[in-house]
Order: structure tokens, then sequence, then C-alpha cells
């Protein structure tokens, strides 16, 4: 595990997603930046995957079941050579491969298509049962958002995963907080969600979703742990990263091109530093 490359590759994807989101004056920034840590370990350190066969079929799968940060995917894919990076500066655009959401038939590198909170999480085991059948040894990722687990349909596939054994299966649940319509705890409070996926069977472990090497680690835990799925609470800054959304309450920004200028600015100073450092 390199932890500096990790950094560099983490601060990278905020600074791209910064751009892609740019490129049409708003969109999900909040819960798109406060995921560059696990993409930088994910497609940096662990995960299977090949950019000139995005369907190969021993690939690792990612299901970014919190289909709304589309854009910190979107800039994961373009530094690892999934196309060019200035495609995905179209987003949300007329004809473009890059949409809000993700969508697996516009975007190489998208598993499954997502957006409609609660869905990935399903189709996240299923395709970790499919997996299984056909007898591959690959692994399903999946992010889901902690407003998202206000949806019962989250816990059914804890459920599911656990009934099927599926420890081929790795939850992330992005903690940073806050939803839609505001705080957490004030909306439907999920009490300690880390207890709760335990109640369901599943290996969890709860870490500072921005430490790279914590990330890196409980993944390994997860692998190690062999029949039952595994769940890993990430404690995350919504909006990390972007000057004029963390930390704060900020669902879809749209900040002036002063703001813009301020925020891209700021991410490609400490792109330097951790470069430096």
């Amino acid at each position: 595990m390199d932890v500096k490359k990790c950094n560099v590759l983490a601060a990278e994807i905020r600074l791209e997603t910064l751009k892609v989101i740019h490129s049409r004056g708003f969109g999900h920034v909040g819960g798109s930046m406060d995921l560059a840590d696990l993409m930088a370990v994910l497609y940096g350190e662990v995960m299977k995957f090949d950019p000139k066969n995005p369907r190969w079929e021993d690939r690792d799968w990612l299901v970014l079941s919190k289909g709304h940060a589309g854009p910190v995917a979107y800039a994961t894919f373009g530094l690892m050579g999934f196309y060019p990076m200035e495609e995905a500066y179209t987003l949300n655009q007329p004809h473009t491969k890059f949409p809000s959401h993700t969508d697996r038939k516009l975007t190489p590198g998208v598993d499954l298509t997502t957006g409609s909170l609660g869905q990935g999480a399903s189709t996240a085991a299923g395709a970790a049962l499919g997996n299984k059948i056909d007898g591959r040894t690959n692994h399903v990722f999946c992010v889901i958002g902690d407003g998202e687990a206000d949806e019962g349909q989250v816990w059914e596939s804890f459920q599911f995963a656990y009934a099927h054994k599926l420890d081929n299966l790795i939850y992330f649940i992005d903690k940073n907080g806050y939803q839609l319509d505001g705080p957490t705890d004030d909306i439907l409070a999920h009490g300690d969600l880390a207890k709760k996926a335990e109640s369901f069977g599943l290996y969890t472990q709860e870490i500072d979703g921005h430490d790279v090497q914590a990330i890196y680690d409980a993944i390994q835990n997860a692998y190690a742990k062999k029949g039952v799925p595994s769940c890993i609470v990430l404690d995350t800054c919504k909006g990390k990263g972007a000057t004029f959304a963390e930390p704060k309450h900020d669902h879809s920004s749209q900040p002036n091109e002063e703001q813009w200028a301020e925020a891209i600015a700021a991410s490609e100073k400490a792109l330097e530093a951790v470069k430096n450092a």
C-alpha cells in the first residue's frame, strides 16, 4: 500500500470532480467529493479492472448506489484511462455519455445503473450472487449514502446478502451526516449504523473515511472474513475539499464563478502540497 500515491490520486480525483461539475455549473458536489479517498484506494490499490475492456468478466465491480455521486466516478474513470478526461466535462449536457446519475449503457466503467436510492444495494447483492454461481473470485463493492439508508431496501439487501453468504460483497456506508433535506439525525435518525449492519449479520467496521490506509486495511480485513458479507462505515465530511461546500448541508451546489475559481484553485494547491509532502 503506497499511502502517498493514494493521497495524490485522491487529490487528483477531487480536482477533476470539481472540474466535471463545473462544466455544468452545478451538481452534487458534497456527496461526490467525500468519496475521493475511497475511490483512490479502490482504483489505485484494490480493484481488478481493465480500462480497455470495461466489461471484462473477471473484473471487480463498483456499484455506486448513491448514483448522484456520479461525478466522482467519472473523474476516477477518466484518470484511470477509461476515456480522455475532457470527455467528462460534458456532464448532464445534451447527448453526453455522462449523466448526473451513473448509467452503464452510457459511461465506460459504470457497472450498474443507479440513482433510485436503495436499488443499487439490491442489484449489488444480485451481482455478487451471480458471480459466485458462475464460479468467479472477483468482488463487488457497493457505496450507499447514509441518507439512502432510510430506504428499507438497503436493509433487505443486507439480509439477502447474509442469507446467501456473499463474502465477495463489501458495502460502504458514506456517513457524512447529511441528506437532501438536512442532517440525517433530524430527518430520520439511524442510531448506530455500524451496530445495525452488524445486527443483520454483516462483518462490520467503522473507520475514518478520509484515511486511505484505514480504508485499505478495512478492505483487507473484509477479504479475510469468510462466509459473510461485509460493511464498512465511512465517517466522512460532506463536500471534503470543496471550499464552498465543506462542511455543511449542500446536496446540490449552485456556486457562482468566483466560488468555482476559488475551489478549483484551492484543490490545485492541495494537490501540489500532497505531491511535495
